[in-house]
């Protein structure tokens, strides 16, 4: 198992590529600790990654609060001892439409849950790995970071930050044994994309909506490949690699190991421009 006796913390963890990892990673042998802010969810994880034969917890957390992040921190190493891996998978879509027409709360709540949310858990969860000597940090990209998406100012905006967030912190974290990666999912069937076709199609988005159709007509990216660079990224299999952002549906990530020495010599798989 490439996980055995690893801790691994996975915000969103209620429903869809939260849920899909954290299946994945009970497979490999990792204890989680699941957090979401919908309970009914979370139990639903938990007893999903029980049915296989796994350990979780649940521990309801609303990202956007530092009381809550820390909380999340404190009871997991009360529960575990340590925090091996860190997945900030939490995220929304926010609103679809003109920029000049976006709710201006609806599009502050976005950049608070994937950048900011983002942002805190890294922040309470850094002291555990610094202390033990070391962790694995996976944050989800999204849409926005290799293209931008008209209608989606907020969440292309959060993600793009979140990726160059990680880049940053990667830098700060170098030769202290923690290594900081984004994910990049593609457009995976889940409860936001069918959300966000709806919702495209109420604004008059229809770029978004006729990729929402082709998503939920089954021509999206497959989740199992999502939750298989999930586990490479957390696992040995990923060596030194940090600082970059891996594409579940652009990358052969499955054969990047013996490519990580050069990789980490140049600026590859990072939001750079490179002539």
């Amino acid at each position: 198992m490439k996980l055995e006796g690893q801790v691994a913390v996975i915000t969103g963890a209620g429903r869809g590529i939260g849920r899909a990892i954290a299946l994945a990673y009970a497979r490999e042998g990792a204890k989680l600790v699941l957090a979401a802010r919908g309970e009914a969810d979370l139990d639903d994880s938990v007893a999903a990654v029980a049915d296989i034969g796994g350990e979780a917890v649940a521990i309801r957390t609303d990202v956007t609060s530092q009381m809550g992040t820390e909380r999340l921190a404190r009871r997991t190493v009360e529960r575990f001892g340590r925090i091996d891996i860190l997945v900030n998978n939490a995220g929304t879509s926010g609103p679809i439409g003109s920029l000049q027409d976006n709710d201006i709360a609806e599009w502050v709540d976005t950049i608070n849950v994937n950048l900011t949310g983002t942002f805190l858990v890294c922040r309470a969860v850094i002291p555990v790995m610094l202390a033990q000597g070391g962790g694995k940090i996976i944050n989800l990209s999204g849409a926005g970071v290799a293209n931008a998406w008209s209608n989606m100012s907020a969440y292309c905006s959060s993600k793009a930050a979140v990726v160059r967030m990680t880049e940053v912190l990667a830098q700060e974290l170098d030769g202290k044994g923690i290594t900081v990666n984004a994910l990049g999912p593609g457009s995976v069937h889940t409860g936001m994309w069918e959300k966000m076709t709806e919702q495209a199609a109420e604004a008059g988005a229809e770029f978004i909506h006729e990729l929402g159709q082709r998503v939920l007509s089954g021509g999206g990216a497959p989740i199992d490949d999502c939750s298989e660079l999930a586990v490479w990224l957390a696992s040995g299999e990923s060596g030194p690699l940090t600082g970059r952002i891996i594409s579940a549906a652009a990358d052969d990530f499955r054969n990047l190991g013996p490519k990580i020495p050069e990789i980490m010599e140049g600026d590859a798989y990072t939001l750079r421009v490179v002539k």
